[in-house]
């Protein structure tokens, strides 16, 4: 990865943001937060982070339904969302996975794993966007 790509965290509790958003700057990531789905919405639709980090329970509009919107705007699709979330059965992965989601990873975290998580996904971004073939 040639230039430092920019995170978005999405969670409601600050707390958790705070956390990732220092380890994944620690791992040389761009830091955008929010704290709700709309805010998440706004900030993809302005800002066109690299990847998200959204958690599924927030207020205002759910994880799964930010990452179907996001995945069925055009502006926006092309942006992997990593799951970060406390729900941990299988049928919530499954819809996660279902609107488009990247990746899923339960709480309680690594946050070593999910900045390792991330930075794969973005490795495998930009060896698509290079060589126009599916990773």
């Amino acid at each position: 990865m040639d230039k430092r790509k920019t995170i978005l965290i999405v969670d409601d509790e600050k707390e958790l943001v705070g956390l990732v958003s220092l380890h994944m700057n620690m791992s040389g990531f761009d830091i955008l937060t929010a704290y709700d789905g709309k805010e998440a919405l706004e900030a993809c639709v302005s800002k066109g982070p690299d990847l998200v980090v959204l958690d599924l329970m927030m207020p205002k509009i759910d994880g799964i339904e930010v990452c179907r919107v996001l995945k069925n705007r055009p502006d926006t699709r092309d942006i992997p969302v990593v799951i970060l979330s406390a729900l941990s059965d299988t049928e919530e992965k499954l819809k996660a996975f279902g609107v488009g989601a990247d990746d899923y990873v339960t709480k309680p975290f690594s946050p070593r794993e999910l900045s390792i998580r991330v930075r794969k996904i973005l490795e495998r971004e930009e060896v698509k966007k290079s060589t126009g073939t599916i990773v």
